[in-house]
């Protein structure tokens, strides 16, 4: 055999057995230690799912400006969580405010995920000097050559006094704001007010613990919840060790109860066999699916075609599948027969369902639903549906490359 030939299958064999190693289970054990565990859980009201108010935010001003609003109004705890916090102007204005906060007393706590943040560590020191209790998730030494530096902290938590909570799949970057060069940042957040903020604590103060060893078991963090509205709110979080596949398997069930019509937005669509085939029973059985997808990737050559190779077994069992093209579609959210909806950070892809640690709101709310869909028809207004004659004779270059990219696609 040409020497050639040996050299490149030897490499092709290296990066698969890397690849099949990286993304193996991780070891099967809890988030926190079942004492830890009991303690948090012995704080949730009993009643924390019901009774609750929220607003929907399209937009990273509005966002924003609220976030501000409530930190600037904290009384005794600001607990903030986010996957990218990078150091450009909006996080020097929250820093700032969260800094104010510090000074007067208020416990405010951050945490980031350390493998993406490495380059800001002088942000989060300068914090740390100003009072504010600031925290890495999983500190990497040297990346990805270590199997557990995968499995990443992806979620965006916000808790101001254990009453007003912020999530969705906005990061602090102004990218979220201004846009890229070539067009506008789309993208989904909410603000929960009510008993369903004690369970987005648990989650943030879940992650806390795990990551510093201290237990924040107090009262103080789990008010006594007041009824202040009519929506049925579940906070979901899910990960490589903790709960698992969660949030996966909730995505499974609204697919396979929908009846009349299910609409997904996701800006990558790398889908599991899991979901992927309650997506085709979906469309099979008649029911209405239709799923968004940004026309243009923001990460990386190959995220396009793979979520790509995908598209013709959808299109086959008779989903619609649309092309977003006013800028970038970062949203992640599905809303089913005007009944349920949900809001959070995960991605439909391997990371977000089994390597990473994320979070979601689904929500039991007929206004919150519509909400939701209208926002779905208008993003749809901006997007193209794929033809499927001709999806079917693409160019052969173009099935060459999805092929090619999904051979990657457990790490994209």
């Amino acid at each position: 055999m040409n020497p050639i030939c040996i050299t490149l299958s030897s490499a092709a064999i290296a990066i698969a057995l890397w690849l099949a190693w990286l993304t193996g289970k991780p070891v099967n054990r809890p988030l926190l230690d079942r004492k830890s565990e009991q303690a948090l859980t012995a704080m949730l009201p009993p009643d924390s799912e019901e009774g609750n108010a929220t607003a929907t935010y399209t937009g990273f001003a509005p966002m924003l400006d609220d976030l501000l609003a409530d930190i600037n109004a904290a009384q005794h705890h600001v607990h903030i969580q986010f996957f990218k916090f990078e150091t450009d102007c909006i996080a020097q204005r929250i820093g700032d405010a969260l800094a104010t906060k510090a000074a007067q007393g208020v416990e405010v706590r951050l945490l980031y995920d350390d493998i993406v943040n490495k380059s800001h560590k002088w942000y989060y020191r300068t914090l740390s000097k100003q009072g504010v209790q600031v925290q890495g998730f999983a500190p990497v030494h040297i990346p990805f050559l270590r199997k557990q530096d995968n499995y990443r902290n992806h979620r965006k938590v916000v808790v101001i006094d254990g009453r007003t909570g912020y999530l969705g799949g906005m990061n602090i970057a102004e990218r979220y704001l201004y846009g890229l060069d070539w067009g506008p940042w789309r993208d989904t957040q909410m603000r929960i007010k009510g008993p369903a903020v004690a369970q987005m604590q648990h989650a943030f103060l879940s992650d806390w613990c795990h990551a510093t060893g201290q237990l924040l078991d107090r009262p103080a963090y789990f008010p006594k919840p007041v009824t202040v509205g009519n929506s049925r709110i579940q906070i979901l979080t899910s990960g490589p060790i903790g709960n698992g596949p969660a949030i996966m398997h909730r995505t499974v069930q609204m697919l396979d109860q929908s009846q009349e019509y299910i609409y997904l937005e996701s800006p990558y669509f790398i889908p599991t066999p899991e979901v992927m085939q309650a997506l085709c029973r979906a469309a099979q059985r008649g029911v209405d699916v239709r799923l968004l997808l940004p026309a243009r990737s923001d990460r990386g050559v190959l995220v396009l075609p793979a979520s790509m190779s995908y598209v013709a077994q959808a299109l086959d069992a008779g989903a619609r599948i649309g092309l977003y093209r006013s800028g970038f579609l970062h949203a992640k959210t599905i809303v089913a027969d005007d009944l349920t909806a949900t809001v959070g950070s995960t991605n439909i892809d391997p990371r977000s369902y089994l390597l990473d640690h994320e979070i979601g709101a689904f929500v039991t709310d007929r206004n919150f639903a519509l909400e939701i869909k209208h926002q779905f028809l208008a993003d749809e207004e901006q997007s193209e549906y794929i033809d499927k004659t001709a999806w079917a004779h693409r160019p052969l270059r173009r099935k060459a490359l999805e092929r090619f990219a999904r051979l990657f696609s457990s790490q994209l």
